[in-house]
């Protein structure tokens, strides 16, 4: 059955390029480069389930699935010659390409990840791909821009798609599809297990590394822990510190805008979720000997992490990506092995529990679009511009991607300390 063509937006007037400045237009390449580039990507459509119209074609390539329609082929191309995967972001955030169904899309690209690129130009991939800027690295004073950039866009952005626990992490269901009332019990059951697997209770001293807007601290008070947390945004601080006083337990939680390199004291156990994406391969090392040094031996560290496999995290690691260029600078996903590896090895800690649950990402993330997307003209009041919103459209709509193509995963790791120095 032939999926239907629906008629999909465009960005409402052009691109503002004091904000947008390599979105607004094309780059400038050569008519071989470009052309170059659009055999490539011709080539690599061919087999995926996926079909591709391009303006002035009746029919799409492709081996069939969901339609991608691209409206402007030559800036599409030009774009795609300039900056690989982040020059096809900027063309979606331009409207220069748009689909009915853009998880669909972006799920049969994630499915083949691996062999998109032709094996000659992937052993060359550090000639053609953009590096990774030198101000992104996650260094003691680049790391709190780096964290700003997302984190500090607004509270009012963020509470309009997450549930009123506000936490930005996926959630864990009890089955699915999953729908948007069950989302805060979903989060509570993730909060509650990576609780359960620190071992925290009364009179624990817990360290949050990565507050958040306070949901973790505040449930973890409740349960008679002693919570010292840590951010570096300054406008999660605010709102999790109000959250806090509003809960009765300012008294039992302590929130600190402070790097993890600058935390002292020891503490019975640490729970830190999804941020050790945003420390960087060439922190991780750091990031355990803190962990390590901070834990009592004998303690645990409850982590939640996005991962990814190990081959394509060792490929990708020293270039810039889409979302490291617009949603999170300086933000590297780790593998399974990395994590064991480090922590082992930086921080004398082991792997004793993980769990993997990649499909219940897939599911939140879903929940966040279709808010985010029904709430459109709420986003649009709060000052964020048709670009803004593409982006952010783009940017979910990837992640969904990700987990439900197996491309990406998540899971909960207990990491206990060993009982020796």
């Amino acid at each position: 059955m032939s999926v239907p063509v629906l008629p999909v937006p465009r960005p409402a007037g052009p691109v503002d390029a004091r904000r947008w400045p390599d979105v607004a237009r094309p780059p400038h390449v050569s008519r071989a480069r470009a052309a170059v580039a659009e055999r490539i990507v011709r080539r690599a459509i061919r087999p995926l389930p996926l079909r591709v119209r391009l303006a002035g074609e009746r029919e799409p390539a492709g081996a069939g699935g969901p339609l991608m329609e691209v409206r402007d082929p030559r800036a599409f191309f030009a774009r795609i010659a300039a900056g690989g995967t982040i020059g096809f972001g900027e063309s979606y955030m331009a409207g220069e390409w748009d689909a009915p169904d853009l998880v669909g899309v972006l799920s049969a690209f994630a499915e083949h990840a691996a062999t998109l690129v032709p094996r000659p130009l992937q052993r060359l991939r550090k000639v053609w791909a953009p590096a990774q800027p030198a101000g992104h690295r996650n260094t003691a004073d680049a790391t709190r821009a780096n964290i700003s950039h997302h984190y500090d866009l607004s509270n009012d952005l963020f509470a309009l798609f997450l549930d009123d626990t506000l936490t930005y992490s996926s959630a864990l269901f009890r089955g699915f599809p999953a729908e948007q009332h069950l989302l805060e019990a979903a989060q509570h059951r993730k909060i509650d297990r990576l609780l359960d697997l620190a071992e925290t209770g009364p009179g624990t001293r817990l360290l949050e590394i990565g507050t958040g807007w306070g949901e973790l601290a505040i449930r973890a008070a409740a349960r008679g822990a002693d919570v010292v947390t840590v951010t570096l945004s300054s406008e999660q601080q605010e709102l999790a510190a109000r959250r806090v006083r509003d809960a009765g337990l300012d008294d039992r939680v302590t929130i600190l805008l402070r790097d993890y390199r600058a935390i002292t004291g020891t503490y019975d156990a640490v729970v830190s979720v999804e941020m050790i994406e945003a420390v960087g391969a060439e922190f991780w090392p750091e990031y355990f000997t803190a962990l390590g040094r901070l834990l009592v031996p004998g303690g645990h560290a409850a982590l939640q992490a996005i991962t990814m496999p190990h081959d394509r995290m060792l490929a990708s690691r020293s270039t810039h990506t889409w979302i490291q260029k617009y949603i999170f600078p300086g933000g590297l996903l780790p593998s399974t092995e990395a994590i064991e590896e480090t922590a082992g090895r930086s921080g004398g800690l082991a792997v004793t529990a993980r769990d993997t649950f990649g499909p219940h990402y897939a599911e939140t993330l879903r929940l966040w679009r279709e808010r985010f997307t029904a709430r459109a003209e709420e986003v649009g009041a709060l000052g964020f511009d048709e670009t803004f919103r593409r982006m952010w459209t783009f940017y979910l709509a990837y992640s969904e991607a990700g987990f439900r193509s197996g491309y990406l995963d998540v899971q909960q790791l207990r990491l206990t300390k060993g009982t020796t120095a």
